[in-house]
């Protein structure tokens, strides 16, 4: 059994973690941690977990994390970072859900997320947890830097056109909706129910957080920089990630076939049939990822729709994806759900 520990329980990707690992046969629950809740039973916070984790949220000083075989961070950006090499050391592994060691450039990282970073050296050390292009470095990794939910269904969007070599890398587009949940459980304006009902609206056009993370991770397929234009967008709704991707085709393929290979030995990524539109509540409270492939007219531009729940797939299902691979277990132990629907 492992002894599993979560930095930062509270928040919407800490809970849904509770909710994975409290299945998981191969986990021990450790300790949660929050000092604002410290004392608090967990099922107090969040009664759906009631009769599933016994625990009460503590002190991260008094959890003991580094008796722990695997600690996860749910932090907010900038916390993990504080933490993480004393753990290592103590020969704890770690899986970080924020962005502390996404970005390998440190600049870059300072630059967007507005700090200093604590411990550049361990952002070359960490892999990056996206399983579908990293699988043997994740089995051997100590730190994770778990991927951010547009991330994900993005560059699983846009992989197999890139590796195929057949699209004009200098102007992808990623046009992407977000479910509010996406934005954490803190109380805020725009995330109040009177704000965001019945509301659609981009933000970050200009620049988000995101961008220098797809960027990264879709140049180091093309083996080059590459061109890419991301807006997203809050949809009224409490869970899911729509990526609509738009690429200029510069060589000629088999789209439906191209995507079908690329994913075929992939648990998690779910190809639909020639001209479906996949749907978020498809994935609700899976960790599938669902991807379509279009070429509208027979023209020269790939559209591609993938969509994933940014909670699961998004953040605590793929985190729990590669704690399996980093302790030799199946990869979809305790994550292989069903989509809820309605």
């Amino acid at each position: 059994m492992l002894k599993v520990a979560i930095v930062g329980g509270t928040g919407y990707t800490g809970v849904e973690l509770l909710r994975i690992l409290s299945q998981h046969p191969q986990v021990n629950l450790h300790a949660i941690t929050s000092r604002k809740e410290a004392g608090m039973a967990v099922a107090e916070l969040f009664p759906s977990l009631r009769g599933r984790v016994p625990l009460q949220f503590s002190d991260p000083a008094e959890a003991g994390l580094d008796k722990c075989d695997v600690v996860f961070f749910a932090t907010p950006n900038g916390i993990a970072m504080q933490q993480a090499r004393s753990l290592l050391d103590a020969g704890v592994r770690v899986i970080d859900l924020a962005a502390d060691f996404r970005i390998k450039d440190v600049a870059v990282w300072e630059k967007w997320y507005g700090m200093s970073h604590a411990c550049p050296d361990l952002v070359a050390e960490a892999v990056y947890g996206l399983p579908e292009i990293n699988r043997d470095g994740i089995k051997a990794a100590r730190l994770i830097a778990n991927p951010g939910c547009y991330p994900t269904a993005v560059q699983l969007g846009f992989f197999p056109l890139i590796e195929a070599g057949i699209v004009d890398l200098d102007h992808l587009v990623a046009d992407a909706k977000s479910g509010v949940s996406g934005a954490g459980r803190n109380a805020e304006v725009h995330t109040l129910f009177a704000e965001a009902a019945d509301n659609f609206k981009a933000y970050g056009v200009s620049g988000h957080r995101h961008l220098p993370e797809i960027r990264q991770g879709l140049s180091h397929v093309a083996a080059k920089p590459v061109g890419l234009t991301f807006v997203p967008h809050l949809t009224p709704m409490i869970r899911g990630i729509h990526a609509t991707l738009y690429a200029r085709l510069t060589g000629d393929a088999d789209l439906q076939t191209l995507y079908e290979k690329r994913y075929a030995g992939e648990p998690f990524v779910d190809v639909l049939p020639a001209g479906a539109h996949p749907e978020t509540r498809s994935v609700r409270g899976s960790n599938l990822c669902r991807i379509a492939v279009h070429r509208p007219q027979g023209g020269d531009t790939a559209v591609i729709l993938s969509v994933t729940d940014n909670l699961v797939k998004g953040a605590a299902g793929q985190a729990v994806q590669n704690m399996n691979l980093m302790f030799g277990l199946p990869e979809t132990l305790a994550i292989d759900f069903v989509p809820l629907l309605p």
